[in-house]
């Protein structure tokens, strides 16, 4: 049994590697332009706090390394988008950029670190850590409704990018069956959800391809709105876990 959670977790972190790199080709086209034109932060911004809670829940919790390991490697890349974002953008983005990710990505991280450190110990700690990483997974995992809503309202999936939906199907579902195997749910509630939202939107893929309008900025059109509803609702997919 050992043996199988560390391979379907092996498994989950190649996939999210892949989830997280998914996003290169809108930079190379922000660098290649010298601007970030219409794009949004707000997406990295909170995937890298996702990221951050994720990396300290797996050094915290005894034996869930797999977890600090690919979120780690998740706080890398991400870093790397936001850094890219404040040099491409415009001043003002730049500003707000530069001040959102302050708050959520250092106040918001640090003030958890050193609440959990030093008032409170044992599985206390640990599941105040887990139940706000699942808790910020599933506003993450709202955004893909919105995305779901367009294209049943267009009967065109131009803006769901079937690599990602794919890549949410596969990654929530290997995720989902290693929390089972090793019985940590704060784990599987959210990649559970996920998975059951990957395979709708695949579903809905499957219904309307056909219809699918051509674009040049098909595989960036996602990025061209929030993350977090209502007032902030993006087409891109949540990091993993």
């Amino acid at each position: 049994m050992n043996n199988l959670y560390f391979y379907v977790g092996i498994i989950g972190n190649i996939i999210s590697v892949l989830m997280f790199l998914s996003p290169v080709k809108t930079f190379w086209r922000i660098v290649k332009k010298g601007s970030t034109e219409e794009f949004e932060s707000l997406p990295y911004i909170c995937t890298l706090l996702n990221s951050s809670l994720w990396t300290y829940y797996g050094l915290t919790k005894p034996g869930s390394y797999l977890v600090a390991t690919v979120n780690g490697f998740g706080i890398v890349v991400e870093i790397v988008y936001i850094s890219l974002f404040l040099i491409y953008a415009p001043p003002r983005t730049r500003a707000k950029t530069a001040k959102v990710a302050g708050i959520v990505d250092v106040l918001v991280f640090v003030g958890t670190v050193v609440v959990t450190q030093f008032g409170m110990e044992g599985e206390m700690r640990i599941n105040v850590i887990g139940f706000m990483g699942a808790a910020l997974n599933i506003v993450m995992f709202a955004s893909p409704l919105s995305v779901m809503k367009l294209v049943w309202t267009t009967k065109s999936v131009e803006y769901m990018p079937f690599l990602l939906s794919l890549f949410l199907f596969l990654n929530g579902g290997v995720w989902t069956f290693y929390a089972f195997l090793v019985q940590d749910w704060y784990l599987g509630v959210p990649n559970g959800t996920g998975f059951i939202l990957g395979f709708a939107q695949l579903a809905l893929y499957s219904i309307y391809y056909k219809s699918k309008v051509i674009s040049d900025d098909l595989d960036d059109g996602w990025q061209h709105r929030h993350l977090l509803p209502p007032s902030t609702s993006n087409h891109t997919q949540p990091e993993p876990v």
